[in-house]
């Protein structure tokens, strides 16, 4: 990489930093290209991306950005995955690190709260923020098909006694 291919590939960095919700930083143990291509398609489908970066380079794009507590982390082959939605990128490299012990998980940050691997899997537990609004929609409409249930019922217990009625003077 020449010079201005380092500045080009920092200010990605520096983007993607100031953009994402979290930064999870990995250990690269000997991932096959397979394996690498498998982590990127699950990291795609979350909605995350697993992006490998200089660890020099990675340091200078961590200055003025929320995530500069990560530095500590970027020793040896690292990758960082992240992603706009707080748990997306957890979860996806948690996910793959059972599958695998070559991906290691290291630590990771949201904003400026630093997050070791117990904070990471935790994070990772938790539900995505589509499954969080799919609970929060159900709640919302709960009390709805409730009342509804409600108002109908009578009118059905009424209609089932005057069938039963039909039936009896049928017979």
């Amino acid at each position: 990489m020449d010079r201005s291919q380092k500045a080009d590939s920092v200010a990605q960095l520096n983007a993607v930093f100031n953009e994402s919700s979290v930064v999870v930083v990995t250990r690269n143990l000997g991932l096959s290209v397979a394996q690498s291509t498998e982590l990127r398609t699950k990291m795609r489908e979350a909605g995350a991306t697993y992006k490998v970066a200089k660890n020099r380079l990675a340091k200078l794009a961590l200055k003025d950005t929320d995530y500069t507590g990560l530095e500590d982390f970027l020793v040896g082959p690292t990758a960082l995955a992240y992603s706009a939605d707080p748990v997306a990128a957890a979860k996806a490299a948690v996910d793959f690190a059972k599958t695998t012990d070559k991906l290691e998980i290291v630590g990771g940050s949201m904003g400026s709260t630093v997050l070791d691997e117990a904070g990471v899997r935790a994070l990772a537990s938790m539900p995505s923020l589509d499954e969080l609004r799919g609970t929060i929609v159900g709640l919302i409409n709960a009390p709805a098909t409730k009342i509804a249930r409600v108002v109908n019922e009578p009118a059905s217990k009424l209609a089932r006694v005057f069938g039963a009625y039909g039936a009896k003077e049928a017979a």
